[in-house]
C-alpha cells in the first residue's frame, strides 16, 4: 500500500466524518486492493478471523477490516452510521427479502432454474457515492452491485439455484428505497429492526424473461395467415366488421401453436417470428418454414417438448403441423430475419391464362432468369417501394389445358411469385404474362421447400 493510496484512504475518512462501514470502505478500493492482499493482511492481524468467510461473506467487508488495521489509527476503528450507505450493507434484511421472494414465487407458481438479482436504492445515495469517487479520483464497485451480491449469495444458498449474469430465467428486483429512509431513524435504536417480518417498506418485483422455442411449420390448408391479422377498421379493438373479435381471421399458424403453449407454460402471451411468410391463400408444404416462438412471461419453463409437439399437432391436425421443436436463444430470431432473403424457395403454382395457349408456348418461359421486381402494388403501402433484383434458379412447366398450366419454380428468397406471373402492371419484368403475351394469374400457390 503506497503513500498515495494511504492519502486517499485518509481523505475518504475525512469526507465521511470518519463514519464509513467496512463494506463501503472495502468497496471503494476493490479495484486497487486485491483479494490476495486482503488474505495476506488478515493473516497478519492479531485478532482471529475466519478466512473461510471470504467464500461465504462479502470480500469488501473483509477488505475494509484489513484497511482499518493497516492504518493503525484509533479514530478510524469505529463507525456510528455509515455516511454513504446508512449501515444498510451491514443490515440488509436478508431473511425478509428471501421470504418475500419465496412468497412471490409461490404466488406466481413460478418455475426457474437460474436468476439475476437487481436492486433499487435512493438516487441521492448513488449520487453521493459517485461524488466521493470523483473527489478521490478513483473507480469503485457500485453500491447496488454490493447489495446484489449479498442478496444473490443468500438466495443461491437457500434455493441451490445459481445466479446467471448473461441469460437469467428471472430477474428479481429488490426495492430498498423506503428501507434506506427508515434506516436513518431506526438503526441507532435497534439494528435488528430490518429483520422484522412485517417490513412493509421492502418491495420485491420479479421480471420473468421470455422462453424461446424454434421449429418448422407446415400450413396444410388455405385461408389462414401465419400470424394474427388485426382488423383494419378497428385495429384490433373489436367492431361489427370483425364481429368484435379484433381479428380478420379466427385462426392463424401462430394461434394454433399458442393455444397449447399457453396451457403448458402458463404464459402471458407470445410472439411468432417466421423466416419470411406466405400469403393467407398459400399453403406451406414440404420441409416446412423455420420459425421461433417467443413466449412472454412463462411461469413454467421445464417443458417436455416432444410431448408438447405431439399435443400441438393433434390439436391442429389437418390444418397445420409443427416439426422439431427445440429450445433456442433470442439471437436465433435475428438469424432467421437476416438469413431469410438469402434462402431459396421452391413453389408449385397453377397458372391461368386469359388467352388460349399451346403446349409449345410454355417453352418460352425457360428464359426466366434474372427478375427486376418493384415492390408489389398490394404491399407497397406498408413496405419500401424499391426494385429488387432476384433470380429464378430452376423452372419446370406442365401443360394442363389451353388455359391452365402448372409451374414448379425455384427462386431466391423474397421473390413475389404472384407478381412474377401477373407482371403487376409492369412492376415485375420479365414476367410470365409478358413472355406469353397474355394476361396470366396465379390460381393456386404452394411453397414446397424453404432452404439455404
Amino acid at each position: 500500500m503506497d503513500e498515495e493510496l494511504i492519502l486517499k484512504i485518509r481523505r475518504l475518512f475525512e469526507l465521511t466524518n470518519n463514519n464509513i462501514c467496512n463494506y463501503c470502505l472495502g468497496r471503494k478500493f476493490s479495484y486497487i486492493l486485491s483479494k490476495e492482499w486482503v488474505l495476506s493482511e488478515l493473516k497478519n492481524m492479531n485478532n482471529s478471523i475466519d478466512l473461510t468467510k471470504l467464500l461465504d461473506d462479502s470480500l469488501n467487508q473483509l477488505r475494509g477490516i484489513a484497511i482499518r488495521n493497516k492504518l493503525m489509527d484509533e479514530k478510524y476503528l469505529n463507525c456510528n452510521i455509515c455516511d454513504i450507505c446508512g449501515n444498510i450493507l451491514e443490515n440488509i434484511p436478508k431473511e425478509v427479502i428471501l421470504k418475500k421472494i419465496d412468497e412471490k414465487v409461490e404466488f406466481l407458481s413460478l418455475e426457474y432454474d437460474n436468476f439475476l438479482i437487481g436492486s433499487k436504492i435512493p438516487k441521492k445515495v448513488l449520487e453521493k457515492d459517485i461524488k466521493i469517487n470523483e473527489e478521490l479520483d478513483i473507480e469503485s464497485e457500485n453500491i447496488k452491485k454490493e447489495i446484489n451480491r449479498i442478496v444473490g449469495g443468500e438466495l443461491e444458498q437457500l434455493t441451490k439455484k445459481e445466479a446467471n449474469f448473461e441469460n437469467p430465467d428471472v430477474v428479481i428486483v429488490v426495492d430498498l428505497r423506503r428501507v434506506f429512509k427508515r434506516m436513518k431513524k431506526d438503526v441507532i435504536k435497534n439494528k435488528d429492526v430490518l429483520k422484522e417480518n412485517n417490513l412493509d417498506d421492502l418491495k420485491v418485483r420479479i421480471q420473468i424473461n421470455p422462453l424461446f422455442i424454434e421449429g418448422r411449420y407446415l400450413k396444410l390448408i388455405r385461408g389462414i395467415p401465419q400470424t394474427k391479422w388485426s382488423c383494419g377498421k378497428c385495429r384490433g379493438r373489436g367492431c361489427k366488421y370483425c364481429n368484435f373479435t379484433g381479428r380478420m381471421y379466427d385462426e392463424s399458424v401462430e394461434n394454433l401453436i399458442y393455444k397449447k403453449v399457453k396451457i403448458a407454460t402458463n404464459c402471458y402471451k407470445s410472439k411468432f417470428h417466421g423466416a419470411g411468410r406466405e400469403d393467407t391463400d398459400v399453403r406451406m408444404l414440404g420441409n416446412g418454414r423455420p420459425f421461433v416462438l417467443e413466449i412472454i412471461e412463462p411461469r413454467i419453463r421445464n417443458l417436455d417438448l416432444g410431448k408438447l409437439n405431439e399435443e400441438i399437432n393433434q390439436y391442429c391436425k389437418g390444418k397445420a403441423e409443427f416439426l422439431d421443436l427445440n429450445f433456442c436463444s433470442k439471437s436465433r430470431i435475428v438469424e432467421l430475419k437476416v438469413s431469410s432473403p438469402d434462402t431459396f424457395k421452391m413453389y408449385c403454382t397453377i397458372v391461368e391464362s386469359k388467352d388460349k395457349i399451346l403446349k409449345e408456348d410454355l417453352e418460352k418461359l425457360k428464359v426466366l432468369n434474372v427478375i427486376n421486381q418493384g415492390t408489389p402494388t398490394r404491399v407497397v403501402h406498408r413496405r419500401v417501394d424499391l426494385v429488387r433484383r432476384k433470380e429464378v434458379k430452376d423452372l419446370d412447366v406442365y401443360f394442363i389445358n389451353n388455359h391452365l398450366f402448372k409451374m414448379k419454380i425455384k427462386t431466391d428468397g423474397g421473390l413475389y411469385i404472384k407478381e412474377l406471373i401477373s407482371g403487376d402492371n409492369g412492376r415485375t419484368t420479365p414476367s410470365v404474362s409478358e413472355i406469353l403475351n397474355t394476361q396470366c394469374l396465379c390460381r393456386e400457390l404452394d411453397v414446397i421447400r424453404v432452404g439455404k
